[in-house]
């Protein structure tokens, strides 16, 4: 899959060097993919899940949520929003 944008994964980490590692992790994970379908998608990430249109990834055992918009048919992974779980839970990221 083809991430977009790195950038995003980057200056959340810098500002939360906790999540540092399991986002790296989570970028290799999802860039040696070739998601065809959310049912390919929770092979590999059991934890995720579908709202609307987004994917929403938990990562750094529920600490980290990540959103994004995953386009199947051309591989690609937009990245909406990185928050920590108490950011998430505010709900905001829906508007």
């Amino acid at each position: 899959m083809h991430i977009i944008s790195r950038k995003r994964l980057n200056d959340f980490a810098a500002m939360h060097p906790d999540a540092k590692s399991a986002l790296a992790h989570w970028y290799q994970a999802v860039k040696k993919q070739r998601f065809e379908s959310f049912v390919e998608l929770r092979q590999v990430f059991p934890q995720a899940d579908q709202v609307g249109k987004l994917t929403v990834f938990n990562i750094g055992g529920n600490k980290v949520r990540l959103i994004a918009a995953v386009h199947y048919n051309s591989k690609k992974l937009y990245i909406r929003s990185i928050l920590t779980h108490e950011e998430y839970n505010k709900g905001k990221w829906k508007e």
